[in-house]
């Protein structure tokens, strides 16, 4: 067996750094495309802006995972942001599409992006499965423009997987190192009402379902990427506060407070996603780790 070539964006993102050691570590042969030149061979250069990319990226590629993007949370939602934040994922995938569209005999065969719940909008307690309609404002509007884009793989008679990804769960970055900072600092609280439901997964099971989306020819479509038992903020802060031995105030930070700190983007931390992984499941995928407590042990170990 020919060792398969895959071609990963965003490959020094928290999940691309982890999948590339994991992917080589499989046997995989792995390119990675991103905005600087590498060290190695295998690293190639683009630029979404200016709609460049070095087209050899692709040579002898049999599927690519997209996980390019501007991070969603770290700065000021002004419009120029906004912008950004959906062209570095829309307009990144267009210039794979066209690039891949201009070279006939290229040999890729699957397409695989990130995405995330925000597609669905704040959604209270109702159970979100993929079929699930497109929620309302800036995340779910960014969402849907971006697995638009995607799908304009099957055009190009490829195999297209969309992972609706929740909190991944890392000590190396994303969300955990935010919300765990208060409760190290002995001030953990539940955010706004505290009733929201986070849906989360641990960066093991995270680059394991992208090596399954990349080998099992039956995934298809959209799979909600988290784990199968969401919990609330409040449920989330006390399982980080007990794991760490530090207190847990049942004082709420409010909404308003919020908002002053983070402007618009307090959507992003208050959404209610309460996803069914049941999707996922039926795909045949396997968590290793199901439960949050056992997962923050792992990553806190």
């Amino acid at each position: 067996m020919m060792a398969k070539k895959i071609l990963i964006t965003g490959a020094s993102g928290l999940v691309g750094t982890e999948l590339k050691k994991h992917l080589i570590s499989k046997n995989y042969l792995v390119n990675t495309l991103s905005r600087k030149k590498g060290n190695d061979t295998n690293s190639f250069v683009w630029d979404v802006y200016k709609g460049t990319i070095d087209a050899d990226c692709l040579n002898g590629v049999d599927a690519i995972i997209h996980l390019a993007g501007e991070p969603v949370a770290d700065k000021k939602w002004t419009d120029e942001r906004k912008q950004q934040i959906i062209d570095s994922r829309v307009k990144s995938t267009e210039l794979l599409s066209e690039t891949i569209k201009a070279q006939p005999d290229h040999q890729i065969k699957s397409f695989i992006s990130a995405s995330a719940v925000g597609f669905y909008g704040d959604c209270g307690d109702e159970i979100l499965t993929e079929e699930s309609p497109k929620g309302y404002g800036f995340l779910a509007d960014c969402c849907k423009l971006w697995e638009n884009a995607v799908d304009q793989g099957k055009k190009l008679s490829l195999r297209v997987v969309k992972l609706r990804t929740g909190i991944v769960l890392s000590t190396d970055g994303g969300a955990l190192p935010q919300l765990d900072k208060p409760v190290k600092l002995f001030a953990g609280s539940a955010l706004g009402t505290g009733k929201q439901w986070t849906p989360w997964i641990h960066i093991d099971d995270m680059v394991e379902m992208y090596v399954d989306a990349i080998e099992n020819l039956k995934m298809e479509g959209a799979y909600n990427a988290c784990a199968p038992f969401p919990v609330t903020n409040t449920t989330l802060t006390k399982a980080i506060a007990k794991t760490l031995h530090r207190p847990f105030w049942p004082i709420k930070v409010p909404k308003k407070a919020l908002e002053l700190l983070l402007g618009e983007r307090v959507d992003a931390v208050l959404m209610s996603n309460n996803t069914s992984a049941q999707k996922i499941l039926n795909a045949g995928f396997k968590f290793k780790f199901t439960h949050l407590d056992d997962a923050l042990k792992d990553l806190y170990k």
